[in-house]
C-alpha cells in the first residue's frame, strides 16, 4: 500500500456474496444503482457474470486494521474484452503480436453495462483517498500476473485521481438528456427548434398509431410473464447485433426485479395483452438509466418512443435530472440526448505496451474533445433570440 497507509490491507474476492452487503453498500452509497451489492449478486447469482462467461469476480476490499471496509470495487479477471464498450483489442493484440499476453486482465467495471459512475467505491468520512484503493489494485495486478487494470465509465473525479497516480487517461462519448426544469413533455419540445418539435411530434404520433398499448411498469408491477418477454426481447436484439450468445441469463431479469423494486423501470408495449417489446431502465437518484432494449415487432419509431421520449416524461414527472440513454448513437442528439465525455483509466505492466498505449491516448483524447465539441453544435434547442415557432 501507498506510504501512509500501511494500516490498510487489500483483499479479493471470488464472489460479491463474501463481502456483506451492509459493508458494501456503505462505501458505494445509494446514488448509482449499478454498483449497489444487490445489483452485482444479481448478475453473479443468475449465471451471468461468472468466470464461465469469462468474467470471473475478483472483488476488491480494503480494510483498515480494525477490520472496517473503507473501500471495494466491483472487479472481474478478464479472459476476453467482450462487454466492456470501451475497446482495447488492439492493445491486446498489439502485446500479442509482440509475444506477451493481454488476457487476463483486470477489469473494474459493471459488466455488460456502459453506464458511468462511481468505481473506486470509498466509504464516505473515512479519511482513505482514491489513490490507495488504486494503488491495491495495481499491487493485486502484479500479484495475480494479470497484464493490466482498467477503470472503465468512472466519474471525472476517479479519472483526475487515477491520472495524478500515473495511469493513462481516455476519453469516450455518450448522449444525455438534462432536464432544466421542464413542466411537461410538451414544455421541453417547446425549448426545440420548431422542424425538431415538429419531428418528435410525428414520431410520436406514429409510435401512437401502431395501435400498441404502451405502459410504464416499476418494481411489483413487472410480472414473471413480462420478464419472460423481455428476455425474448433481448435475445433479438444481440442475436440481431452480434450472432452470438446473449451476456443475460432468463434468470437475471426476474432476480433483478426482485432485488431493486420500484428501481427498476420498463417501458412496455402490448398487442391484445401480449408484450411485444420493451425498454429497460434503473432509477438512480439523480438519473434514469436506460439499459436493455429489444423488439420482436417492426414498427417505425416504436424504439424512439420506448426508450427516449417514454424516458424523458418519466424524468419529467418524477423530477429527475437526467436520462442516460447508454452507448452510441448520435441520432439521439436530434431527440434531445446531448454528448457528454465519459472517462475510463488504465494501468499496463508491459513497459513497451504502456508507451504505445500513452502515445494512442495522448492523439486520441484531444481529436475525442473535438469530436464532442463538433457533435454539440448539432443540438436540437433553439439558439438565443431564435423564436419558438
Amino acid at each position: 500500500m501507498p506510504d501512509g497507509a500501511a494500516a490498510l490491507s487489500l483483499s479479493l474476492h471470488p464472489r460479491i456474496a463474501d463481502i456483506p452487503a451492509a459493508e458494501w453498500d456503505a462505501c458505494a452509497g445509494g446514488d448509482n444503482p449499478f454498483v449497489s451489492h444487490a445489483f452485482l449478486a444479481a448478475l453473479e447469482d443468475s449465471g451471468s457474470a461468472t468466470a464461465r462467461a469469462g468474467w470471473m469476480p475478483q472483488h476488491a476490499a480494503l480494510r483498515d486494521a480494525t477490520g472496517r471496509l473503507v473501500a471495494c470495487a466491483p472487479c472481474y479477471a478478464k479472459s476476453h474484452s467482450r462487454g466492456e464498450y470501451v475497446f482495447d483489442y488492439a492493445w491486446a493484440e498489439a502485446l500479442e503480436r509482440a509475444g506477451g499476453r493481454y488476457y487476463p486482465k483486470l477489469q473494474v467495471c459493471v459488466p455488460f453495462s456502459p453506464v458511468p459512475g462511481p468505481r473506486l467505491l470509498v466509504r464516505p468520512g473515512c479519511g482513505v483517498p482514491v489513490a490507495a484503493l488504486a494503488e491495491g489494485l495495481v499491487q493485486a495486478c502484479r500479484g495475480l500476473g494479470t497484464s493490466s487494470v482498467h477503470v472503465t465509465f468512472c466519474t471525472e473525479g476517479e479519472w483526475t485521481a487515477l491520472g495524478e497516480a500515473g495511469w493513462l487517461r481516455r476519453i469516450g462519448v455518450q448522449f444525455h438528456w438534462h432536464n432544466a426544469g421542464y413542466a411537461s413533455f410538451d414544455d421541453f419540445l417547446g425549448a426545440l427548434s420548431s422542424r425538431k418539435r415538429k419531428a418528435i411530434r410525428r414520431e410520436r404520433r406514429e409510435a401512437a398509431a401502431s395501435g400498441l398499448v404502451l405502459r410504464t411498469l416499476r418494481g411489483h408491477e413487472i410480472t414473471p410473464r413480462h420478464w419472460a418477454a423481455f428476455h425474448r426481447f433481448y435475445r433479438s436484439t444481440t442475436d440481431r447485433k452480434w450472432g452470438r450468445s446473449a451476456y443475460l441469463t432468463p434468470q437475471f431479469w426476474p432476480m433483478l426485479g426482485e432485488r431493486l423494486g420500484d428501481a427498476v423501470v420498463l417501458m412496455v408495449a402490448e398487442r391484445d395483452g401480449e408484450p411485444v417489446a420493451g425498454a429497460l431502465n434503473l432509477l438512480g437518484r439523480e438519473a434514469l438509466y436506460g439499459r436493455n432494449w429489444g423488439s420482436l415487432v417492426e414498427l417505425p419509431f416504436l424504439h424512439f418512443e420506448l426508450c427516449y421520449y417514454r424516458a424523458i416524461e418519466f424524468a419529467i414527472a418524477h423530477r429527475i435530472p437526467r436520462v442516460e440513454a447508454g452507448a452510441q448513437g448520435e441520432h439521439k442528439i436530434q431527440r434531445g440526448y446531448l454528448p457528454v465525455p465519459t472517462w475510463s483509466a488504465h494501468w499496463i505492466a508491459h513497459p513497451g505496451l504502456r508507451r504505445g498505449v500513452a502515445e494512442f491516448l495522448a492523439r486520441e483524447r484531444p481529436a475525442m474533445e473535438e469530436e464532442i465539441a463538433a457533435l454539440a453544435t448539432l443540438s436540437p434547442f433553439r439558439r438565443e433570440g431564435e423564436e419558438a415557432a
